[in-house]
Order: structure tokens, then C-alpha cells, then sequence
């Protein structure tokens, strides 16, 4: 079952849409893990090539529930998604937090945050400090903020950003603090506060944002006492693993991944 929520975060108003598993064995699960999804950089909760919506409606199909949501500015949420700095960005992850954390049937033990491009930085900052959050996945995740996305609009537009206060990116105002903020965020530093477990996914022929960082996350959470870490390179697959076989290695590792994973858990209780 699938249906369209509103999210409030100071402001504005975020939609998100609500996947719930599929019933088991004809029953209706009264628990259900939950998959929570952060798009990348002016992005939106559907993805390119409907990547989100067809990810959330395989992992439902699989018994797990899923969040997909729009951040300020973006798809159908309220907001100018420029206007803000990335406190802005991890303030709302956190406020839809709050809100998948209350739901009735989510379990609460387990909370998966899944982010793509710049909302894997975003998903990486805000588990590092969020203990509701009991694994994560990473698809071909910023590791560099700053100096992803200055790359990604133009040394031009930066530098415009700078002088005038704000820059036009395909129709979306950056301002100044927005690229302030990028250039004080430090994923890889903080995602080794992260103590549950991670599978990072990135495709060799990513042409925004190159498969080193996949190995850059890599080694730092390698650095942990506690947590596993686990990655795949997706051979073929490019920034949003468009054609139609790097997808289904994409959705099929993340589903097998995590089904692996709570088996084990709940084994070990």
C-alpha cells in the first residue's frame, strides 16, 4: 500500500509517500523494518528514471516499509531548496525521522537510512549523531561535499553565489550560505561515530561522482570498534544507475543485504 504523508519541519511542509509491505503468508505484518530514502542534490523523492519509486516498491515487496520524501524546495515540499545551508537539509532528515519513528507498524529497532549522491553525506552526518538509526546504505555517495558540488554547478556560478549573495542552478537559488555550509561538512570525519552497519553500493562508470569515494567511506568506517561494513562496485552503472542491469544489481544487493542482516540479528536474539 502506498500513500502521499506531510511532513512538517519549522516551515514548511514536506511530502513524502509511504510504502508498507506486502502482506506475508496472507497476513498483514504487524512490524515492519523501515527504509528511510534521502535524495541527492535538487533531487526529488521520485529519482531519475523513477529510481526511488521503483527501489521502495521492490523493498516492499520484500516485507520491508519505506519513507521516500522530498526535501525543502524539491518535488512537492514547500520551501526554496537554495535558501538554506545543510543544517537546513539535516534538520528536515531528522524531523521525517521523528516522524517514521512515531508510525504505528514501523519497528522501532529497525530504522534504515538510504541515501543517494549528496543525500548519502546528508545520511552519513545525520547517523552519526542519530541512534535511532540502526544501519544505513550508501549509493554512490558525496564524500566531499563542497567540492562535489562546486564541481557539479560551475566555478562561474560559485563565485557569482559569493559576490551577489546567490546563484540561479537550473532554476533553483543557491545562496551563499549554502555553499558555506557544504565547505564545513565532513562526512567521512563524522560517519566513523556511526556504530550500526553499512553496505555502500557505487557504479564504476559514474561520471558525478567518481567510485573513489565509495572507498574513502570504506576506510574510515573500517576504523570502527563497532559495525560492519560492507561495498560492491556496480559494474556498468553510472550516477543513477539508469540502465536496466546495474539497477537490478543495485536493488538486488540492497535487498539481499539487508535481509542477511536482520536474519542475523535475529538469530543472535
Amino acid at each position: 500500500m502506498e500513500r502521499t504523508l506531510h511532513i512538517p519541519s519549522e516551515t514548511v511542509m514536506l511530502t513524502a509517500t509511504l510504502h508498507e509491505p506486502e502482506q506475508q503468508n496472507g497476513r498483514t505484518v504487524a512490524k515492519y523494518p523501515l527504509v528511510v530514502i534521502c535524495h541527492g542534490f535538487i533531487g526529488s523523492r521520485v529519482g531519475v528514471n523513477r529510481l526511488f519509486v521503483k527501489a521502495a516498491r521492490e523493498l516492499a515487496a520484500h516485507g520491508f516499509g519505506v519513507l521516500r520524501f522530498d526535501y525543502g524546495g524539491c518535488g512537492e515540499s514547500d520551501g526554496d531548496y537554495g535558501a538554506g545551508g545543510l543544517d537546513v537539509l539535516l534538520k528536515q532528515t531528522r524531523d521525517v525521522l521523528d516522524y517514521a519513528a512515531a508510525l504505528e507498524r514501523v519497528d522501532q529497532e529497525r530504522i534504515i537510512l538510504l541515501g543517494h549522491s549528496l543525500g548519502g553525506a546528508v545520511s552519513a552526518l545525520t547517523a552519526s549523531q542519530d541512534r535511532r538509526i540502526h544501519s544505513m546504505v550508501l549509493w554512490a555517495a558525496v564524500a566531499q561535499p563542497f567540492e562535489d558540488i562546486v564541481r557539479i554547478v560551475g566555478e562561474k556560478e560559485y563565485q557569482e553565489a559569493l559576490s551577489l549573495g546567490s546563484t540561479d542552478h537550473n532554476g533553483y537559488l543557491l545562496s551563499r550560505r549554502y555553499f558555506q555550509s557544504l565547505n564545513g561538512a565532513q562526512p567521512l570525519r563524522h560517519v566513523k561515530q556511526f556504530e550500526g552497519d553499512v553496505l555502500i553500493l557505487h557504479g564504476n562508470r559514474d561520471d558525478v561522482i567518481a567510485v573513489d569515494a565509495m572507498f574513502h567511506y570504506e576506510r574510515e568506517l573500517h576504523l570502527r570498534r563497532r559495525g560492519t561494513c560492507e561495498k560492491e562496485v556496480i559494474v556498468g552503472g553510472d550516477h543513477t544507475f539508469s540502465s536496466a542491469d546495474s539497477y537490478s544489481k543495485l536493488i538486488g544487493s540492497t535487498v539481499s543485504w539487508l535481509g542477511r542482516l536482520w536474519e542475523e540479528k535475529t538469530v543472535a536474539v
